[in-house]
């Protein structure tokens, strides 16, 4: 039988690790509250689905060759919110503290509203809601 490997985890680099977490905790990620201590952190998602966070002096360690990415986002992470409202007012709370905006919201061609805000290591973190008909 062949096996079937299952998503079970995204992994996220930073170089501040305290101001990730903060970032993603502001996004509803379940974030143990003494967690920037660690240079590895894990959170689970209502999903099953686990987020994990190393700073780049853990990749180093053993990853000898290992090297901080350049030039744009190799991968994205995508926020679903209730209505374009909310898509609207997780941007602005999060710019608000002062996270920067890539994207301001916007009503995309393929019906969604869509906004793209940067976490602490500008990486681009997609919110969006299907337009309300």
């Amino acid at each position: 039988m062949t096996p079937t490997p299952r998503l079970d985890a995204i992994s996220i680099v930073t170089s501040d690790l305290a101001a990730s977490l903060d970032f993603y905790r502001r996004l509803g990620v379940p974030v143990p509250a003494d967690a920037a201590a660690e240079g590895h952190v894990e959170a689970t998602l209502p999903n099953g689905l686990r987020v994990l966070w190393d700073t780049e002096e853990v990749m180093a360690s053993f990853d000898p060759q290992w090297k901080k990415p350049e030039g744009g986002d190799r991968m994205g992470l995508a926020f679903l919110c209730d209505s374009p409202a909310e898509v609207d007012a997780v941007h602005d709370d999060l710019t608000g503290a002062g996270y920067l905006s890539h994207l301001k919201p916007w009503d995309a061609v393929w019906g969604q509203r869509y906004a793209v805000v940067l976490d602490p290591d500008g990486c681009g973190v997609s919110l969006f809601a299907a337009n309300e008909a």
